[in-house]
């Protein structure tokens, strides 16, 4: 979809399609409008597609044929210039909530241009956005304060979708619609304020060539069919070799492998995998330095 257009279109349909009565409508709906929607596993978000977003199409005829052979199908939502939105995930987890850093991001008026909100069921927020025409804002994760960017190589799941969380089925709705008139969030500008520069570690150990868990699952969740897994598997090793643990490095790469549209099960094993094969590499200053991954296994 043209995407100097899309920002006509997207906020009437998408907030009227919060409130459709099934999924199937509300794919048609926003396809009507020109939209690009995808399906997702019923109750979850993993894609239904073999390339997940990426199949992601405002064609009635396909997008009706996707809903008839799965009544019950999520809604998958690309996000950035395909569709014109961007979104700041706000989790809301036992894990951490990124309310409290929401927060101080409005107070700072680095996300007070939204368009509308949706409640999540986990009982986070996402806070929907207009894509600038003719810039690229990257998706990306910020573990440490439970807030992340979906724009460019990202996705959502929208309303009336619902998920399974805690054993139940609960909805993504549409919390509040803004009166004033919306404008795009500077992804670079937000990421700044909630991950200022930290000052050079003096300890006497380093991580030799180290990637950060936030590029890291930013990466990983752009990769397409074909690459994946092996993606998936490179990742998980650089945060082995880092001496992150099995529940962290699941935590990062979890999310970013399930957009990029592996399974569960197939992420589970991925990782598992890495840390059989893997050990935390830390070197003093002046020594080796870890051995690289094989470059044949993936293409950075």
């Amino acid at each position: 979809m043209d995407s100097q257009a899309a920002p006509t279109h997207w906020a009437p349909a998408i907030v009227s399609a919060a409130g459709a009565p099934s999924l199937a409508t509300a794919a048609l709906h926003l396809a009507r409008a020109g939209v690009p929607v995808f399906p997702c596993v019923p109750g979850a978000k993993q894609p239904l597609t073999r390339r997940g977003f990426l199949n992601a199409s405002a064609d009635l005829e396909l997008v009706s044929a996707w809903w008839h052979r799965w009544p019950n199908a999520n809604l998958g939502l690309p996000t950035g210039s395909v569709s014109g939105v961007d979104v700041v995930d706000v989790d809301a987890k036992e894990s951490g909530s990124g309310i409290p850093a929401f927060r101080r991001a409005l107070n700072a008026r680095l996300t007070t241009g939204w368009a509308w909100t949706v409640r999540t069921p986990s009982g986070g927020l996402h806070a929907y956005y207009p894509h600038a025409p003719g810039t690229e804002q990257r998706s990306w994760t910020s573990l440490r304060t439970h807030v992340d960017f979906r724009g460019d190589g990202g996705y959502v799941i929208a309303p009336p979708s619902r998920v399974i969380v805690d054993g139940i089925l609960r909805p993504y709705e549409l919390a509040a619609v803004a009166e004033q008139a919306p404008r795009p969030v500077d992804a670079g500008a937000l990421r700044s304020f909630l991950e200022p520069p930290r000052p050079p570690r003096s300890s006497g150990f380093t991580p030799v060539g180290t990637r950060p868990p936030a590029w890291l699952a930013s990466w990983l969740a752009s990769k397409p069919e074909g690459g994946r897994n092996n993606a998936l598997f490179w990742a998980a090793c650089r945060m082995v070799e880092e001496g992150h643990d099995h529940a962290s490095t699941l935590g990062v790469l979890g999310p970013a492998a399930l957009q990029a549209g592996l399974s569960e099960r197939e992420i589970a094993t991925t990782v598992k995998s890495a840390f059989k094969r893997t050990s935390p590499t830390l070197t003093q200053p002046g020594g080796e330095g870890r051995r690289p991954f094989p470059p044949e296994a993936v293409t950075l």
